[in-house]
């Protein structure tokens, strides 16, 4: 647990320390609802009667995903920059088990991108979205597993790569893909079959739309998975990514 809480707590430390890093994990994405949510409004709405949703409204999940994708993610390319100083080696050589350096890296950037999207979510009455005190405890439980199965995302990316560059290249080639196809732009009851198939094959989808059961008014969505169910992919998702990282920490890096 020493190990766990170390590695969490000097994640924290280096994040908090390099302010463009704060910045660049929740100002780009709010800049990004901001506008298109603005620009939408007028033509976009799904639902009828009290359940009608704006396109702000509507696009507010997808953003909070957004926010956590961009820092958990990101926050992972320590582990890069920690083999170029020479302290992931220190870690790998002492007598710690792989488990508590996987989890004390994916706690620190779940941690990291939880506090980064918090702001965002007690924002959403402001907006005439529902939360109330349950409906935040269960956003803030599928939160924290977006956030620590993203991280797991980030983890094993940064792992297999030595350069931040080739990072942000598969960053912007896969998981930005990941994201648009996951129904946060548009639903996904009314879309290609082809697409369909795709979107619901992405467990990103089952993370906005347990988000969505906890924000909307319930029926302004058609077709959402059960809430069990979004839970369930989320929680199977992280456990993957956690297995995985373990799995290649034990492995090593084939050179």
């Amino acid at each position: 647990m020493l190990a766990v809480w170390s590695l969490w707590r000097r994640e924290m430390i280096r994040f908090y320390r390099d302010r463009s890093r704060v910045i660049g994990g929740l100002v780009p994405p709010v800049i990004f609802w901001f506008f298109i949510g603005s620009g939408l409004s007028g033509s976009f709405s799904v639902g009828s009667g009290e359940t009608v949703l704006n396109y702000r409204q509507y696009f507010f999940p997808g953003t909070l995903v957004l926010i956590f994708l961009f820092t958990a993610v990101f926050s992972t390319i320590s582990i890069i920059e920690d083999r170029r100083e020479g302290f992931l080696q220190s870690v790998l050589v002492a007598p710690v088990p792989r488990l508590a350096i996987v989890l004390g890296k994916l706690f620190g950037s779940a941690s990291l991108a939880f506090l980064q999207g918090m702001p965002f979510l007690i924002a959403a009455p402001f907006i005439g979205l529902n939360l109330t005190a349950s409906s935040l405890l269960i956003s803030l439980f599928i939160l924290f597993g977006v956030a620590f199965s993203l991280a797991g995302v980030g983890f094993l990316i940064a792992w297999r790569l030595d350069s931040t560059q080739g990072f942000h290249a598969i960053m912007n080639m896969g998981l930005i893909p990941l994201w648009l196809l996951s129904g946060a732009l548009f639903p996904i009851h009314n879309i290609p079959g082809w697409l369909s198939t795709v979107v619901r094959l992405n467990p990103l989808t089952y993370c906005i739309a347990a988000l969505q059961h906890e924000l909307f008014v319930p029926g302004a969505i058609p077709d959402l998975p059960p809430l069990w169910f979004c839970v369930s992919v989320i929680a199977a998702f992280s456990s993957a990514t956690l297995f995985a990282a373990v799995f290649i920490t034990r492995r090593g890096r084939d050179r």
